[in-house]
């Protein structure tokens, strides 16, 4: 394996940071297809592996974590025709493993997490993972009242009248609780999927590109008739809301959702011991090919569901299961063009433009080459990768797909490269502005210098300031948000605010003129970004675009400073990067100092800070306030050190989180409790100097309740 293709724990910080555009790019144009298109550009398996290691090095090196991150999204923003149905608990997508290391380390982790010994027993579940739609059912009182995709995790489409067509979906329940949310994936078999395509074909009409495809096209049907008409099915694996348990464990819940009538895998088995979860997992790859319906892999469930309570939920994903993906995949094919596209921060990202090729069953027509060095044949230390074979325009290509999912190019072949094929010349100018496109000592990439003049940055910012995870505003997205940019509507978010303003009624021009617009399509854009100028202080930090800055530290420092103004202020007070400001901001636990340094910087004197006291201008920003909670340490800064011997300090700090307490990482004045175990060393003396108060473990689990 290439260091190109090395794991994310061997990742230097150049190699990371060299990595990210391209996954970023990758994944969200991945999610739009798979999710919301039903016409997958890249494997399942590539997806969620995608995810997974775009979250591995983000954890590893949180600095990096970009603002327009889709680590923190699940699946796709509902499709137009639906109704929207909320999920009183998430959606979440799984984690993903593509090795035994991978599994025998999700396993350690689990019990890191939990403080269990090494002989404590941890049972899992083994299940095949079904490559279908997600899809949930709510019964109330034993009757199926609603049918919702997954859609984006918090938000899927309603198919109730779709659903009620799948045999494999009972109509009523006899003995079920009151209130009863069953989740499962609906899918197609391979011998129903075969008779539909041919029916298809037959009547001139689109055939499908795989079962999934067909399934997720069929039960997202308008007309429920041609739901009806399609061979779809259902297995059941997991539930939402309950208003009573099913059992009191993984395994004991899915028999008991067999007994109420559903179809539930055979293949399920429980297991004693990461040799007995690796060994089912052979053995169901073994039977792969004949099962009669397609499957990407195994996933992994600790069977006992109180564990399953206290391990809970990383943003997107649960700490008690892993999805076990299959292997990889490898095909030739020509290198037509090498593209270089200019990301938000100005990162210059090389991608290749291949003749389309299937691997794997999916067409390829587009690999990341990571950046200048990778595309010369050598690692950011100047070692060879691919033997120091370089990538030129012509060259026969091996395209990999594996757990980096996006598709790279693993190797060239010499013997068959034109002569004539000159060596690639990375770009010293930016491509879309023209400026000096400088890579800085350390730096795996090359950057434009142009910032708001690069058209590129400011379209990209344009996006990701409209982007779900931040103003989410509908009817505005990225192709309005391209058109209005180029026609000079909107520069700059600010200009958002005043469209109506400018060419709402009575302006010379109108956006009801536009078109494919009308007075109506306009009118309620306009009502919707009105309905955007009350938003909570956490999606603004986010939608800034402030390099590094993710959904995850925006929310933290939300929750720090509460306010905008008071945010505002500090940044502004910390900009020589000293001083009490500046000293708090990194006090932050999960704010380090690059993070700190590029937000304060966005509030230096300049365009930036201009650009977003004008957005500023306009908004309505709704104060932060701690998770709801009557608990005692509700509101208060707690600061963990020493030896936890109860509980590991990772779930000691979700479960003061969870209480409405701001966790940091280290001792100052406003710090309010510091919970000290065995070898406190020198935060427990800072905290006696500042007379902060200072408690054990015993008295921290009596204080929140906890046994």
């Amino acid at each position: 394996m290439s260091d190109a293709h090395k794991d994310v724990e061997r990742l230097s910080r150049a190699e990371a940071e060299a990595e990210l555009p391209g996954l970023v790019a990758h994944l969200e144009t991945a999610n739009t297809a798979y999710h919301t298109d039903d016409a997958p550009e890249i494997a399942d398996a590539e997806y969620d592996a995608l995810k997974r290691r775009l979250a591995a090095i983000e954890a590893r090196f949180p600095d990096l974590a970009r603002a327009d991150s889709p680590t923190q999204q699940v699946g796709a923003a509902p499709a137009e025709g639906f109704g929207k149905v909320p999920h009183a608990v998430r959606m979440l997508s799984l984690g993903n493993g593509f090795s035994d290391e991978d599994i025998a380390d999700f396993v350690e982790r689990m019990r890191s997490y939990l403080g269990l010994a090494t002989e404590a027993p941890l049972l899992c579940t083994a299940e095949p993972k079904i490559d279908g739609l997600s899809l949930s059912l709510r019964y109330e009182n034993g009757v199926l009242v609603q049918a919702a995709t997954r859609g984006d995790g918090a938000v899927g489409e309603n198919v109730t009248e779709n659903a009620r067509t799948i045999a494999d979906i009972p109509q009523k329940l006899t003995g079920a609780p009151k209130v009863l949310e069953v989740r499962g994936e609906v899918y197609m078999s391979h011998e129903d999927f075969a008779a539909l395509n041919a029916r298809q074909a037959e009547k001139g009409d689109k055939t499908f590109a795989n079962p999934r495809n067909a399934a997720a096209g069929s039960l997202r049907q308008l007309d429920a008739r041609i739901t009806a008409a399609r061979p779809l099915r259902f297995f059941a694996y997991a539930w939402g809301v309950l208003s009573q348990p099913l059992a009191a464990t993984q395994f004991t819940s899915i028999e008991r959702l067999k007994a109420l009538g559903f179809q539930v895998n055979p293949l399920t088995k429980l297991c004693a011991d990461l040799t007995e979860m690796l060994a089912h997992y052979r053995a169901i790859e073994a039977q792969r090919a004949t099962l009669g319906y397609d499957i990407d892999g195994v996933v992994y469930k600790a069977n006992d569901l109180a564990l399953q309570a206290r391990l809970g939920f990383r943003s997107t994903t649960p700490r008690w299961a892993l999805a076990h993906k299959f292997p990889a995949e490898l095909a030739w094919t020509r290198l037509e063009k090498i593209e270089i596209q200019v990301g938000r921060t100005g990162a210059l990202s090389p991608v290749a433009r291949l003749t389309p090729v299937t691997v794997g069953g999916v067409v390829v027509s587009n690999a990341t080459l990571h950046n200048e060095d990778y595309i010369a044949g050598r690692d950011s230390k100047g070692g060879d990768i691919r033997g120091g074979k370089d990538i030129r325009e012509g060259d026969w290509v091996q395209v990999y797909r594996a757990g980096d999912v996006i598709p790279k190019v693993a190797d060239v072949d010499l013997s068959r490269r034109d002569p004539g094929a000159a060596p690639y010349v990375f770009p010293h100018l930016c491509p879309e502005c023209g400026s000096e496109a400088i890579r800085e000592e350390g730096d795996a990439v090359r950057r434009c210098t142009g910032g708001l003049i690069c058209p590129a940055q400011a379209v990209e910012k344009l996006k990701h300031f409209v982007s779900r995870a931040a103003f989410d505003i509908e009817g505005l997205g990225a192709k309005q948000v391209e058109a209005f940019y180029k026609d000079g509507w909107v520069q700059e978010p600010a200009d958002i605010f005043t469209l109506e303003n400018n060419f709402g009624p009575g302006c010379p021009r109108q956006l009801k003129n536009r078109e494919g617009w009308g007075e109506k399509s306009a009118q309620n854009l306009f009502d919707a970004i009105a309905e955007k100028r009350a938003i909570p202080l956490a999606k603004l930090i986010f939608a800034l675009g402030i390099r590094h800055v993710g959904e995850s530290s925006a929310q933290l420092l939300a929750t720090h400073y509460l306010g905008w103004d008071r945010f505002v202020d500090a940044m502004t007070a910390a900009g020589n990067f000293v001083g009490p400001e500046w000293e708090d901001l990194l006090s932050i636990d999960g704010v380090g100092e690059t993070l700190g340094r590029s937000v304060v910087s966005a509030f230096h004197d300049g365009p930036e800070r201009e650009a977003i006291l004008r957005l500023a201008a306009h908004l309505n920003v709704q104060d932060a306030t701690p998770p709801a909670s009557e608990s005692p340490v509700s509101g208060l800064t707690v600061v963990f050190t020493g030896t936890l011997e109860r509980m590991t300090r990772a779930e000691a700090k979700a479960r003061a989180e969870a209480l409405g307490a701001k966790v940091a990482g280290s001792v100052s004045a406003k710090t309010d409790l510091l919970v000290a175990g065995p070898g406190a060393g020198s935060k427990a003396k800072k905290a006696a100097d500042l007379g902060v108060k200072v408690i054990d473990e015993d008295a921290w689990l009596a204080m929140i309740g906890a046994t």
